[in-house]
């Protein structure tokens, strides 16, 4: 099952401690969710794809028996998680959530152009 997921500048102005957006999508099942967030543009990346495995952790009869396939437009993110790359230590606590979902889930995870990534486009469409 594909999962997209990634972070978004919200455009309207509004609190300035929630600019940013967590979004993930699985479209082969019809869902889409984002949430405000304040945070870096990596430390916001982490945090969608940690609440999307908490969504498939908690959801586990959608995704039973499926393999997941995961999808991201952030090389550094998609790096740290695939094992390529180190962490500045600020995101080393997020980084083994990550990793501890990866060994739970074994899912796969790759890159998606940010313009294909269904996840944080058309969001206020």
């Amino acid at each position: 099952m594909r999962c997209y997921f990634g972070s978004f500048n919200q455009p309207a102005p509004g609190n300035d401690d929630h600019k940013k957006l967590v979004c993930f999508a699985i479209p082969e099942a019809g869902i889409s969710f984002k949430a405000p967030f304040s945070g870096e543009e990596l430390h916001t990346e982490y945090a969608s794809l940690l609440t999307l495995m908490e969504f498939v952790e908690l959801n586990a009869k959608i995704f039973n028996g499926k393999n997941l396939h995961l999808f991201n437009n952030n090389l550094d993110l998609i790096s740290q998680v695939n094992q390529k790359a180190a962490c500045l230590f600020e995101y080393s606590q997020l980084l083994s959530k990550a990793l501890d979902f990866k060994n739970k889930f074994s899912f796969t995870l790759d890159w998606v152009p940010r313009e294909d990534n269904p996840a944080v486009r058309s969001l206020f469409d």
